[in-house]
């Protein structure tokens, strides 16, 4: 690959092919916009109980939506077969049913939408020879992530069915939810690195220094964290803040457990961990942003207020009893305090040939 004749800052080309790193980065951008959408939606579908309400995974059939009401009340037999029924739904109407399979359709169908806006530009671009050297695995790779989060929520999905299951198993919804930030995040430095190639053509992929590493390993436990508060309705715990229930530290809500399950699936315990991990977070999150502030400042302004406002969606959140509005307004936020992070993190490893 070799820059174009008389203008450095141009973009390359390889065999005669225009590469295009600036359309490439606009795409993945909207891509990495979808899927903060579709976590969004997944946080919606998880608070009105509407996950379960699709029983079988059908990815291609599966686009199209109950259109008879014989369908639909196929579907709605199917969903009164599970544990779930009886102990979160009992009793709903038919049209009560819509509501909830709407949430689980859209989330599941955003999913779909996504791979399409992704896979169909990328076989463009490789086509047109217009992906810069170097960067062709990368893409796949996203791709393959792609994939692997729609098995994930299959899986996550299935944990939900089995007998004497009423709701996900949260370790399943955890891993969902994180594969997905971490794909949004991956999807964000591609696309950053291609940014700097259409601004420099000597730049090379930003690298992953010490300090980001662990930057992105604190978010990373508060969001595992803040992902099994979801998946045990610690949130209803207490509606206090700063102590819960009159005091600093709560107790465990289940006993006999071993250390594992308390650290994991104790909703008190959880709780716990995740507003005070949430202050550790902070100070790695504000010592990122302050290493970054020059080389990058509008990315250590976007890591102040994605934090700020997350901590103080949090607090509210608890102390109103989680509303399922204000909970979708934390999880948007969380999610962008991840991309918030990538891009600090991408501009601590920017470098050039």
């Amino acid at each position: 690959m070799v820059a174009t004749t008389g203008d450095m800052a141009s973009p390359q080309v390889e065999d005669g092919a225009r590469v295009r790193p600036r359309a490439l980065a606009r795409w993945l951008f909207v891509v990495a916009g979808m899927i903060v959408l579709m976590v969004v939606v997944g946080g919606i579908t998880r608070l009105t109980e509407s996950g379960l309400s699709i029983t079988h995974w059908n990815p291609i059939t599966g686009i199209v939506p109950p259109l008879t009401h014989g369908q639909w009340q196929a579907e709605f037999d199917h969903y009164r077969q599970i544990d779930q029924y009886a102990a979160v739904h009992a009793g709903i109407t038919l049209a009560q049913f819509k509501g909830i399979f709407f949430w689980e359709y859209s989330h599941r169908l955003l999913g779909r939408v996504i791979g399409v806006v992704f896979f169909v530009p990328l076989v463009w671009f490789w086509v047109k020879r217009q992906i810069p050297a170097g960067y062709h695995w990368r893409l796949v790779a996203l791709l393959a992530l792609g994939g692997l989060q729609g098995v994930f929520g299959w899986l996550m999905v299935r944990s939900g069915l089995q007998p004497g299951m009423v709701e996900v198993a949260p370790g399943w919804l955890a891993t969902h939810l994180l594969t997905a930030l971490f794909t949004m995040a991956a999807t964000l430095w591609v696309a950053l690195d291609l940014v700097a190639l259409e601004a420099d053509p000597t730049a090379r992929p930003a690298r992953l220094t010490g300090f980001g590493a662990l930057a992105g390993i604190v978010l990373a436990i508060q969001l595992l964290y803040g992902a099994l508060m979801a998946g045990l309705r610690a949130g209803l715990v207490t509606d206090q803040w700063p102590l819960m229930n009159g005091a600093f530290w709560p107790g465990p809500t289940q006993t006999g457990e071993s250390l594992g399950h308390a650290l994991f699936a104790d909703p008190a315990i959880v709780h716990f961990i995740h507003r005070w991990w949430a202050w550790v977070t902070v100070a790695a999150l504000v010592w990122l942003a302050r290493k970054v502030r020059k080389a990058e400042r509008r990315a250590s302004v976007a890591i102040h207020i994605a934090f700020g406002t997350q901590i103080v969606l949090g607090i509210g959140l608890v102390m109103m009893h989680v509303p399922i509005w204000l909970a979708a307004l934390h999880q948007l936020v969380g999610a962008l305090v991840a991309a918030a992070t990538a891009w600090g993190i991408h501009a601590l490893g920017r470098r050039t040939a």
